[in-house]
């Protein structure tokens, strides 16, 4: 019987592939109508997405066969959502991703600031958390999990094999001496044993600093004193006397690694996925709910942008990571101050070797290159563009130069597109000229061939773009925007509205916390582009038919949807550090469920605080009403 079940289990994709659409097909059958359809579509790829029977963006394309073949919408309109401005805003922000991760720039930004904070636990900590959330709001938080982890990993690792602190263990020693004399079983010469024994703990490449002044000597006189203590003793020397505690501390020093290692690697992919929510090319679900906003409410004004989305979201971000910090604190360090943030304390030898470790990955990276601090200056124009295109509280330069009559002519996605295609035509090094040649020899090259005058190849080519580009996410990205057309077309949107009606008689803040709870929980099993994709459109119905602002359900979901902190499988970035082995299923659950309701409880705060002021929430826009129908 175990082993039918076996092959049941190693055969479920294929099953779930051709089982669930027969046991769906009842529904457009029975009911014979467009919205039935759209939900016999909506349903097969919410299965797909939650089980990963297919892959992501292989189920994204059911739209293109479904919707034509059920008649709900035409073939040419279909794929018209698969590539639209949201699209190419993303797909711009990932090439200018690209190149920030291409030369380096990403590790140069978090060695510095590690270097910066400095290696005691709770800022190491903080620290590892302020950098991984800001890379995350520019490139991928897979990319950051999967570049922060190893650096972390190489310093823990140095932490635990240089071990605890002389200081204390000085002062341990004197504790056991006390002991044992009070107990007449030392005398004065064994302390010098007990001494040496601590000296041992410490590597030799740290004899020559500071740290065991006294214990070195100690050692010193120790040898020294061989030759008369075995004469005392005819010829043998006393048994060293082994503390009793030594043991026990070290394990307790194993048990506080184990603990700090847990606390690091969830800080890591805890911020990766807090950090991605400030920006609005962050994370695919805010470009999801942007995407879908234009579409079924296209009069909105252009209502979220990059500097609106910023400016409601970045604070949540920097609540959020500041709690989650003092919840890791709780839960993996304690509340010992001194020991955590070194207060009034030296500093130790674990605490140097640490930072010689990131002082010597900063410094493998050598002097930053033309092309970093080209980048670097892209990156920057970049941003300021984006924040001063339309600021909103006065014109901005798109409003001033390009857009007229109310139309948007430029948009976040002209502007990217702009600084990628510089990134294809700025060099990335100085012309190849005797005059730029800075005493390198340009006639021959590093293996000895023959270098040409010229220019130096761009900071970009097609080929890295190409390789390094997740073209998934686009599709992923278009196959949302499908779905929602649908959902819209085929009536199903205003159904669904319809039947949420009762929801009128709660609470508007009510409303939001049990939507962000139920987002949260069920992101938890999908994808949170599955989750996004799925959701939107329903709670735009919704929002409408009770006369709510839909940015006021839809804002928060959103971001919602990217608090999946509970399950190694949740997102990318807990599968990352849950590879590496410190945390058990149990650790990141009891830990994550925390996270998640902190999130929720700051996103609510946050919508009916500073977004109300920024977007109006408390009144039902005009725009809302100007579409007709959902």
């Amino acid at each position: 019987m175990g082993s039918r079940w076996r092959i049941v289990w190693a055969f479920r994709n294929q099953l779930i592939i051709f089982l669930v659409p027969l046991l769906l097909l009842p529904l457009p059958v029975v009911i014979p109508t467009k919205e039935a359809a759209c939900g016999f579509t909506i349903i097969l790829m919410a299965t797909y997405w939650c089980t990963e029977a297919l892959p992501l963006a292989v189920t994204a394309l059911l739209p293109v066969l479904l919707f034509p073949m059920f008649g709900i919408m035409e073939s040419s309109q279909v794929c018209m959502q698969y590539l639209k401005d949201t699209n190419m805003l993303l797909v711009g922000g990932l090439m200018v991703a690209v190149a920030v991760e291409h030369w380096n720039l990403h590790k140069r930004i978090a060695l510095r600031v590690l270097l910066i904070v400095g290696v005691k636990p709770a800022l190491l900590m903080l620290g590892f958390m302020i950098v991984t959330a800001f890379l995350s709001m520019w490139i991928s938080n897979t990319a950051t999990t999967a570049m922060m982890v190893p650096i972390a990993q190489a310093v823990l690792d140095q932490l635990h094999k240089v071990g605890g602190s002389t200081e204390e263990q000085n002062h341990n020693n004197k504790e056991q001496e006390v002991e044992l004399q009070e107990k007449g079983t030392l005398n004065s010469e064994d302390k010098v044993i007990i001494n040496s024994h601590a000296v041992d703990i410490v590597p030799e490449k740290f004899y020559n600093t500071d740290f065991d002044t006294e214990n070195i000597k100690q050692a010193n006189r120790t040898e020294q004193d061989k030759n008369g203590r075995a004469d005392k003793c005819n010829g043998q020397l006393p048994t060293p006397v082994v503390p009793p505690r030594i043991e026990e501390n070290e394990n307790d020093q194993l048990q506080r690694h184990l603990k700090l290692s847990k606390g690091m690697s969830l800080s890591v992919c805890y911020a990766a996925s807090i950090g991605g929510t400030a920006t609005l090319t962050g994370t695919t679900p805010n470009l999801i709910m942007v995407g879908q906003l234009n579409d079924l409410f296209p009069e909105n004004g252009d209502v979220i942008n990059f500097a609106s989305w910023f400016g409601f979201s970045f604070p949540c971000m920097f609540i959020m990571l500041l709690v989650t910090w003092i919840w890791l604190q709780i839960m993996f360090l304690g509340l010992n101050l001194k020991e955590n943030f070194g207060c009034g304390s030296k500093k130790s030898a674990k605490d140097v070797s640490a930072y010689r470790v990131m002082k010597m990955e900063f410094e493998n990276l050598g002097k930053m290159s033309f092309a970093e601090i080209a980048v670097l200056i892209l990156f920057i124009l970049l941003v300021l563009l984006w924040f001063t295109r339309d600021p909103g509280f006065i014109p901005g330069w798109a409003s001033v130069l390009f857009n007229k009559n109310n139309t948007k002519f430029v948009t976040d996605a002209t502007v990217v597109m702009f600084i990628a295609m510089i990134m294809f035509i700025v060099p990335s090094d100085k012309p190849r000229l005797p005059c730029f040649n800075n005493g390198r020899d340009l006639d021959n090259d590093s293996a000895g061939k023959k270098c040409k005058y010229g220019p130096a190849p761009a900071i970009l080519n097609w080929k890295t773009v190409q390789d390094n580009l997740a073209w998934n996410i686009v599709v992923l990205l278009g196959g949302g925007f499908a779905l929602a057309k649908g959902s819209e077309e085929s009536g199903l949107s205003q159904w669904l509205g319809n039947q949420l009606t009762p929801l009128e008689a709660i609470p508007a803040w009510a409303i939001v916390m049990i939507l962000c709870l139920l987002i949260a929980t069920f992101t938890e099993c999908a994808s949170n582009v599955a989750t996004t994709s799925l959701f939107l459109p329903i709670l735009a119905a919704m929002a409408r038919r009770i006369n709510l602002h839909p940015l006021y359900v839809m804002l928060p979901c959103t971001l919602c949807a990217s608090f999946a902190f509970m399950l190694p499988v949740a997102t990318p970035p807990n599968s990352i550090v849950f590879s590496y082995g410190y945390l058990k299923v149990s650790d990141m659950a009891k830990t994550g469920v925390v996270v998640n309701l902190i999130g929720v409880l700051v996103i609510t705060l946050a919508v009916n605080t500073w977004g109300k002021v920024m977007f109006d929430l408390g009144t039902f826009p005009a725009w809302a009403n100007a579409t007709g129908p959902l």
